[in-house]
């Protein structure tokens, strides 16, 4: 029987205004706060109470989400998002921008970990009582003492006439009798983005594995201060191409958020129509390429020719198979006429017919679920560890989602159903990716049909002054977050965009210990963190 606590760990937490009023009762002083506009609870703190706050929210059961600065000389402004069991709290605190120190969040959520150590690698702050001192980022690209995010940092950097290889990372090594190494990466065989991963095995069974990623630093954060806001969310949409409605729909609606605009209804409905499409896209590539990962060919022709049409589909209405750049300020770019909208009906009639037959057999098929069931398992304790996030999340049983639990429109007065389970392995991934495929096309087809009549975009405001925004998207991978600070005239201050991955990623070690090495293929796919996300 699957209990109230099986549904969601935030189904237990405290709204965001009980758990300030927790922080209180703790003896840590809050002062609300109104700068940042869009759904979130913003309260200051003294950086003395950092690791305390976090520990009065992980023992009520509260999600870690995200912890990003910003340099506003001479501090450094730090903010950690924590989900309540209604949206989001940020604490927001302040440290100075030389020699700047935080009391880690990681002893209380280990899901903190990589992304303090990426503030240290990129602002300089440092964490104290953090159980790893290891650069996370900066790959010997820059110097000692240089931190690319500071105001002082210039876009271009420093560079070397030739960056040193990065080949000393002091990986934790297992030892003992009959004990190998196996180091894959960072560059690999096929068209994937580098990333380094370390095994410590014997026999066939894999001890441990340890991720080394951010090989590919793209420069996202830094490059998108002074562009304007239709510069930024065309960035934004490249933080993973996989995902570029999602991520160019958070910077959005941080950006609407901080300007104070409500876009059309009509506008707000065709962008739930571009992520839901993004969502069967991908989940149709990964059911296809976990089934390859064991051999199981035909499976992966099948989703491959269906995710085919799917995306010329896509190109035919929209314009751009992956639906690059049709989400902008203010709205999207172009509206749907009839004829466009008995198209997209029929497409949705006829993937759903063809699913209806294809993966009650991928569900069943016993050679395909020989190798996929008790693979690769996540527990759900660990999930909540961990944080993690989407498809990832919900097959260990842990069911959030930001379209049901935090909704905006067009979700708002919708019926959204979170398909769940709590094998935590393999197959349970792969289940949970097709129901969603199917909960997608129930979805698409109601927005279809309550497509209100109206404007698809309006014009994006001058701005004025000084403002800032979030955004929180749900993504086909999870929880996407997005802050935008916005100065005179509307040039971007600072966008920090937090993708799933980040929280993801780690779950792959966890769940690799004890699988055989020919199964690493089948739980990296089943996982699908994203490189370019993390790779900011």
């Amino acid at each position: 029987m699957i209990t109230q606590a099986h549904l969601g760990w935030q189904s237990l937490s405290p709204d965001v205004e009980s758990l300030v009023l927790l922080l209180k009762d703790a003896g840590i002083p809050t002062k609300e706060q109104s700068k940042i506009q869009g759904p979130v609870k913003v309260v200051m703190i003294e950086s003395v109470f950092w690791g305390k706050a976090a520990a009065v929210a992980a023992d009520n059961r509260v999600r870690w989400c995200a912890v990003w600065a910003e340099h506003r000389p001479p501090e450094i402004d730090i903010f950690a998002a924590m989900a309540g069991r209604n949206g989001h709290l940020l604490l927001h605190t302040l440290v100075p921008d030389q020699q700047g120190e935080l009391p880690s969040q990681t002893p209380f959520f280990p899901a903190a970990n990589r992304p303090e150590r990426y503030l240290r690698d990129m602002f300089g702050v440092h964490f104290f009582d953090h159980p790893d001192q290891r650069r996370w980022m900066r790959h010997q690209a820059w110097q000692e003492g240089q931190y690319p995010l500071l105001k002082t940092f210039p876009l271009a950097g420093t560079p070397a006439e030739m960056t040193p290889p990065d080949c000393h990372y002091p990986f934790l090594a297992v030892e003992g009798e009959g004990v190998y190494e196996i180091p894959v990466g960072p560059v690999h065989a096929g068209i994937i983005e580098p990333g380094h991963f370390r095994f410590q095995a014997m026999g066939e069974d894999i001890l441990s594995l340890e991720e080394h990623l951010g090989y590919v630093h793209k420069g996202i954060e830094k490059s998108a201060e002074g562009r304007d806001v239709r510069g930024l969310v065309r960035l934004a949409g490249r933080v993973s191409g996989d995902s570029t409605v999602a991520h160019a729909w958070a910077a959005c609606q941080a950006c609407e958020a901080a300007v104070g605009i409500t876009l059309p209804r009509r506008a707000l409905m065709i962008r739930g129509i571009l992520a839901e499409r993004e969502r069967i896209a991908n989940h149709l590539g990964d059911i296809g390429a976990c089934c390859n990962d064991v051999g199981f060919t035909f499976a992966q022709v099948q989703c491959s020719r269906l995710r085919e049409l799917w995306q010329r589909q896509n190109a035919a209405v929209f314009g751009h198979r992956l639906l690059m750049d049709i989400v902008v300020p203010g709205g999207v770019k172009g509206d749907l006429d009839a004829v466009q909208l008995d198209f997209l009906h029929a497409a949705i009639e006829q993937l759903r017919s063809e699913l209806r037959e294809f993966l009650p057999l991928l569900y069943e098929y016993p050679s395909l679920q020989d190798r996929l069931r008790t693979t690769g398992v996540l527990s759900l304790k660990k999930a909540r560890s961990l944080g993690v996030l989407g498809f990832l999340a919900r097959a260990s049983g842990e069911c959030w989602d930001l379209r049901r639990d935090a909704p905006y429109v067009p979700y708002g007065n919708m019926v959204i159903t979170v398909p769940h389970s709590l094998e935590g392995d393999a197959s349970g991934r792969l289940r949970i990716r097709g129901d969603e495929i199917l909960v997608s096309l129930d979805l698409l087809e109601e927005m279809l049909k309550k497509l209100p009549a109206g404007e698809v975009a309006m014009e994006f405001p001058a701005v004025q002054g000084d403002c800032s925004g979030f955004g929180c998207i749900e993504g086909w991978r999870g929880e996407i977050l997005a802050y935008v600070h916005l100065g005179e005239g509307g040039r971007v201050l600072r966008y920090f965009p937090r993708d799933p991955s980040w929280l993801n990623w780690p779950a792959l070690e966890v769940m690799i210990e004890g699988v055989i090495v020919p199964d690493f293929p089948l739980c990296n796919k089943s996982v699908n963190g994203s490189y370019s996300g993390h790779d900011l």
